[in-house]
């Protein structure tokens, strides 16, 4: 995002400078509300980029043109970022608080969107520390092999425009976008093209990896379908977004998965792979054939950081406790630090939420975090690392290793969009609660095919790697 990353627009696009309106609530700890006028914003990957001065693509399928990307700079000084037709292209529209995103419009696949604020020039930004974040959500709709995930990174508020000047499209574009898999499949990372070393997908005919990724703590809220939740902190070594460089980033995208500065994995709570295999499904506990309200819950301790992640539902009226933890060694049905090592310890995992700084790291990144909603397929793992048996050669008898009732490549991203491409979601930001404090976050998110926002929806193919 250079000088060039001043989009040119074609004629196609109807007001292609504006994001899609959307409104919200805010609320403080007794109850009062206040609507907030905000907007959601597709990513910048998502978006036609051409030349700068014409409209000869800069990338098409997953290829990068070979005469204006030579480089990272020179691609970055020749190619502009386009504006979004949000309906046609994208599938996506909005009605006051309705968001709707379609999963296939075209040859589009999927989204990820950023929750703007008033200016509709940074995103929302949230403080999750003492805070409670609510919404309600409907996954009857969601099979094996989708995941439906609304969560917060430490993404730049203005997309990185500060830190990198010569990026000129900021966050109205959707630019500056980063997680705990220091994803490198992303197009422009701190200013500049991510065109060097690039290695178009073998499965996905709009991906790739590139040579650099870009990295920050990730707070999962939900990541789920109507066989599997879970809720998962990441953190990273640095509070903010970084960029990486090669294997040498980590995570889904890499052959050392280990290597990085954040965690890929995080301190998940997944009720069926802690042994309560009852308590969430289209039988379960949480019925999830019927709305649900999940509440989160972060609680910090005397020092202030962040010392407690907890859960609870509300379904039909009843308030429900999160599941209890049925894996011999591991007790609890919160997130802390106790849990966490218990959990790594009888899975046999890998200690890399502890080497990250675990629960106080996460903390540290929390003070402002982008609101993400997105749904999307897996081209790495066809989703088996949430609702299906992972590593798919183990013995489902060991701990840990059932994730949910999914047979192993039912998520396998070509049947998913054959089968299910006229998927939809939509969703409802209500209100914005927190715990001691005035503020924090009520969402209401229903995701049938259709989610309601009154509705959020999102649908996003490799929008996020796997635990």
């Amino acid at each position: 995002m250079t000088r060039s990353y001043q989009p040119e627009f074609s004629s196609r696009n109807a007001d292609p400078r504006k994001p899609s309106a959307l409104t919200w609530q805010k609320c403080t700890a007794n109850g009062s509300c206040t609507k907030q006028i905000g907007s959601v914003v597709i990513d910048s990957n998502w978006r036609w980029l051409h030349s700068l001065d014409g409209s000869t693509n800069c990338y098409t399928g997953n290829t990068w043109d070979e005469t204006l990307c030579t480089d990272n700079a020179q691609c970055a000084k020749n190619c502009a970022l386009d504006g979004a037709e949000y309906g046609n292209a994208y599938g996506v529209s909005t009605s006051g608080d309705a968001l709707t995103l379609k999963f296939v419009t075209g040859a589009n696949v999927g989204s990820r969107l950023y929750l703007m604020d008033s200016t509709d020039a940074a995103y929302q930004t949230f403080n999750l520390l003492g805070n409670e974040f609510t919404f309600d959500v409907d996954v009857s709709k969601l099979p094996c092999g989708l995941n439906g995930a609304l969560y917060f990174t430490a993404m730049d508020a203005d997309g990185g425009v500060k830190k990198y000047p010569d990026n000129k499209a900021g966050a109205k574009y959707g630019t500056g976008y980063c997680d705990s898999q220091c994803p490198r499949g992303l197009k422009f990372i701190n200013g500049m093209a991510n065109v060097e070393g690039w290695q178009p997908s073998k499965s996905d005919k709009n991906a790739g990896v590139g040579g650099h990724g870009s990295c920050c703590a990730e707070m999962d809220i939900w990541e789920a379908n109507s066989i599997f939740s879970a809720f998962t902190p990441h953190p990273c070594d640095e509070t903010a977004q970084t960029m990486c460089d090669g294997d040498n980033c980590g995570g889904t995208y890499s052959d050392t998965r280990y290597a990085g500065t954040c965690d890929p994995d995080g301190c998940d709570f997944n009720a069926y792979r802690m042994g309560n295999e009852t308590f969430y499904g289209s039988d379960g506990i949480i019925d999830t054939s019927s709305k649900i309200t999940v509440v989160t819950q972060f609680t910090t301790g005397r020092s202030g950081s962040l010392s407690e992640t907890k859960r609870f539902y509300v379904q039909n009226g009843k308030t429900i406790a999160n599941a209890v933890s049925n894996v011999e060694g591991v007790s609890g049905n919160s997130i802390t630090e106790d849990f966490c090592s218990a959990q790594k310890k009888a899975f046999g995992d890998e200690t890399i939420f502890q080497k990250h700084g675990g629960l106080s790291a996460m903390g540290d990144a929390m003070s402002s975090m982008v609101l993400i909603m997105s749904i999307w397929d897996d081209h790495y793992a066809s989703m088996m690392w949430p609702d299906s048996t992972y590593p798919e050669n183990a013995s489902v008898s060991d701990p840990g290793v059932a994730r949910g009732t999914c047979k192993p490549h039912v998520g396998d991203p070509a049947t998913v969009e054959r089968q299910h491409g006229d998927a939809s979601v939509t969703s409802l930001i209500s209100s914005l609660v927190r715990l001691g404090r005035p503020l924090m976050l009520l969402l209401n998110w229903t995701c049938p095919w259709q989610y309601g926002m009154n509705h959020w929806i999102a649908f996003a193919r490799g929008a996020k790697g796997r635990l």
